[in-house]
C-alpha cells in the first residue's frame, strides 16, 4: 500500500462497530463503500461475527483494517499476524507496549505468510497511546511521562522494529513525523467535529487539522454513524481531508 498514491477518500477509515447483527454492519458497508477507503473491524464486530464479517466486506470489493491490537507474547502475536494475513486484510495492528521483540516477530511473520500465500504484505501498525487516555490516566497507570512523550517513545521503538507506522492521536502526529520521517505511516483515530455527548475520547482533533499536520489516514466512527445523513457526513470529512492535504503540501 503506497500512501503517496492514496486520494483523499481512500484516507478515510470507517469504524465498523455496530453491534450484534451482521446484516446491520453490512448495510453500513453497502451505504459507505463508495465514500470511504477502508472499513475498520474492531473488537466489537470481530467478537460478534468473527472472520465472517471480514470475508463479507471483502466480497463486496472493499478493504479491511483489522483493529484487534494484538498484545501478547511474541510467538502468539506472530501466529495472530499470520492469521490476519490469511484473512486478506490490508492493515492490522499490534500494541507497541507488547515490546520491540513482539513487534519484530509480528512483522516478520506477516511478510513471510504473505509471500507464501502470494498476497500483498499488509501494513502492520503499532498502537501507541489510546486516545481515551490523557496524562492523568497515565499517571494512574504508573507512567511517569506525558501521553505525548510515551507516544513518541513507542513510535521510535515501533519504527526500529520494522513496523510500517503507528496509530496515534493527532496531538502526537507532529512530533512523531519529525522524529520518524515522512515515510512512516500515521493513522489517527479520535477524529471529531464538535464533541459528542457522552463521548469517551479525550485527545481529539478535526480531520482537516489532523491531516494538515501529518496524519496519513484518519479513523471515524460515531460522527458518521450518528449523523442525520451519514453519506453526506463522510463526504464532508473527505473534503476536510482534501483541505488538510492542501495545507500540508504548502508547508512541505
Amino acid at each position: 500500500m503506497n500512501i503517496l498514491n492514496k486520494n483523499p477518500r481512500e484516507r478515510l477509515i470507517f469504524a465498523l462497530d455496530t453491534g450484534r447483527r451482521i446484516e446491520e454492519a453490512m448495510s453500513w458497508v453497502d451505504r459507505l463503500k463508495e465514500h470511504v477507503g477502508l472499513f475498520k473491524v474492531g473488537k466489537e464486530s470481530f467478537s460478534y461475527h468473527g472472520p465472517d464479517i471480514i470475508r463479507r466486506i471483502e466480497s463486496r470489493g472493499c478493504e479491511v483494517f483489522l483493529d484487534l491490537k494484538f498484545h501478547d507474547i511474541p510467538n502468539t502475536v506472530a501466529a495472530a499476524a499470520v492469521a490476519a494475513v490469511n484473512l486478506g486484510v490490508v492493515m492490522f495492528n499490534v500494541h507497541a507496549l507488547g515490546g520491540k521483540k513482539m513487534m519484530e516477530e509480528a512483522v516478520t511473520a506477516a511478510r513471510k505468510a504473505a509471500r507464501q500465500a502470494d498476497l500483498p504484505a499488509p501494513v502492520v501498525l503499532a498502537v501507541t497511546v489510546l486516545t481515551s487516555l490523557n496524562d492523568d490516566d497515565l499517571r494512574e497507570l504508573g507512567f511517569n511521562c506525558s501521553a505525548s512523550l510515551l507516544a513518541l517513545h513507542l513510535s521510535r521503538m515501533a519504527q526500529d522494529a520494522g513496523v510500517s507506522g503507528v496509530v496515534a492521536s493527532a496531538h502526537d502526529v507532529e512530533a512523531i513525523r519529525g522524529v520518524c520521517g515522512q515515510d512512516f505511516m500515521i493513522v489517527t483515530p479520535g477524529i471529531r467535529g464538535s464533541t459528542l455527548a457522552g463521548d469517551d475520547q479525550k485527545r481529539v482533533w478535526t480531520a482537516r487539522d489532523a491531516v494538515a499536520i501529518g496524519a496519513d489516514y484518519i479513523v471515524v466512527g460515531r460522527p458518521i454513524r450518528t449523523a442525520d445523513d451519514p453519506v453526506h457526513q463522510a463526504d464532508k470529512i473527505v473534503q476536510e481531508i482534501t483541505e488538510g492535504l492542501a495545507i500540508r503540501e504548502k508547508v512541505v
